[in-house]
């Protein structure tokens, strides 16, 4: 099978100490591309040169919703230019999150709308976090589609049918993980089978929400593959099959 995990942090330091052998792994497993995604100015930096140090890696650079309270002058103008590199494929991780109370969520919204202005100046997607902020979240992009098509995903989403429902009819791309494999999940399952087949992506949000049956330890891209079979099944089709469709949506939506 030919994967793309479409979101990881390699720049974490459990994978980032182990990285040589986190890629050997991946390719094992068939994965071709890592997504790395940054949190911060820095780990954005660090997102971008790990790009630059391995063909089959690519960065999103941005400011994670529960770090904007930790942003110093001139963190924002570094988002902005790291942007432009060709190695970075998105922007972000942005949204929203209520469950941590790490940032007033007025300063949350504020860098939401930055990276959602960003990513229509530079012409590359966005990708959003969104934890306990379904509602925040829809409406922000409602607005937003107002003002034009969307090109983003909702990164490990674990919301409501419905609310697939109106993210997919809002122009967005849907992205699974290791969620999808635990046992009480039948829902999320459910949601996963009925998203279209052009809309669905498939990550590891590594090294966090590992995969049945690594549930508890440390996830890394190799374990993408879990994700994807579950995904397969609840779909009713052929791994293989969704490899390939999830590959090739991955390619398209980040221009790998």
């Amino acid at each position: 099978m030919r994967l793309i995990d479409t979101h990881c942090h390699l720049d974490e330091e459990s994978l980032y100490e182990d990285l040589p052998n986190v890629v050997d792994a991946a390719h094992e497993a068939g994965v071709e591309a890592i997504i790395t995604i940054g949190t911060s100015a820095e780990s954005s930096r660090r997102s971008v040169e790990l790009a630059e140090n391995y063909d089959c890696i690519f960065a999103v650079v941005g400011i994670h919703p529960n770090y904007c309270s930790e942003v110093k002058p001139g963190d924002w103008e570094v988002i902005q230019e790291l942007s432009e590199h060709a190695k970075v494929v998105a922007v972000g991780e942005t949204g929203l999150d209520r469950y941590w109370d790490y940032a007033p969520i007025d300063l949350q919204l504020e860098f939401f709308q930055r990276h959602l202005e960003l990513s229509r100046n530079i012409g590359k997607p966005f990708v959003v976090h969104c934890r306990d902020a379904d509602d925040d979240v829809r409406a922000v992009l409602r607005e937003a589609a107002a003002e034009g098509p969307l090109n983003g995903v909702m990164h490990s989403f674990c919301q409501s049918a419905q609310s697939a429902e109106e993210y997919v009819t809002m122009g967005l791309h849907l992205s699974f993980t290791g969620m999808l494999t635990f046992g009480k999940n039948h829902s999320l399952r459910e949601t996963a089978a009925a998203v279209p087949v052009d809309r669905i992506f498939v990550e590891t949000d590594a090294p966090y929400l590992s995969p049945v049956p690594h549930r508890g330890k440390r996830n890394e891209p190799a374990f993408v593959s879990y994700t994807l079979r579950t995904l397969a099944e609840a779909r009713g089709v052929e791994p293989e099959e969704m490899a390939e469709l999830t590959t090739a949506n991955a390619r398209r939506f980040f221009g790998l």
